[in-house]
């Protein structure tokens, strides 16, 4: 069960040349975590082994963020995305996330692979008025109705750039002078 964890306004930073790792088993329990995830994330590896990923879930991060993220992974997708995560101590940090299937020698899903990286102070600027109206959608209309609707309102943010999310987050990523 996830401890509750008091939000601060701290925000740490990845380096530019780090990426965390991380893997997970099918039901999103952590199976391999790098060092660079439990120092940024102020966890010790026995904290993450066996808990599910969301132990990191901000809340200030919109849940229709998530549900998107697992319906393009069900689709056999791999996600790109920005995303807040919450330390152990209450304090966040921003990656971009690249999250994937984990096929074993068989071809047959084992589990999920992860690795993120330091997010462009451009992308965010762009991405963090979004995710706000996003979560405002959420906070109004409450956990059974609202992950949908501030889809739909990312949706409609993305069709008046012709763009998907996924192409939208990459070319954030990528065009780090926006």
């Amino acid at each position: 069960m996830k401890q509750s964890i008091t939000p601060t306004q701290v925000e740490h930073k990845m380096g530019a040349d780090d990426f965390i790792v991380s893997k997970t088993d099918l039901k999103g329990r952590i199976t391999y975590a790098n060092r660079i995830f439990m120092k940024l994330g102020q966890y010790p590896l026995e904290s993450l082994l066996n808990t599910q990923h969301n132990i990191v879930r901000h809340p200030g991060m919109p849940r229709g963020v998530f549900k998107m993220l697992w319906e393009t992974l069900k689709q056999g997708d791999e996600f790109f995305g920005f995303i807040k995560n919450m330390c152990a101590n209450g304090d966040y940090y921003w990656v971009f996330a690249n999250v994937t299937a984990d096929l074993n020698v068989n071809g047959q899903l084992q589990g999920y692979y992860s690795v993120r990286r330091q997010p462009p102070e451009s992308a965010l600027a762009i991405i963090k008025p979004v995710y706000q109206e996003m979560l405002s959608i959420e906070k109004r209309l409450g956990s059974k109705e609202g992950p949908d609707k501030s889809i739909a309102y990312l949706n409609q943010v993305l069709d008046e750039k012709s763009i998907s999310y996924q192409e939208f987050a990459l070319s954030l990523f990528k065009n780090k002078s926006n």
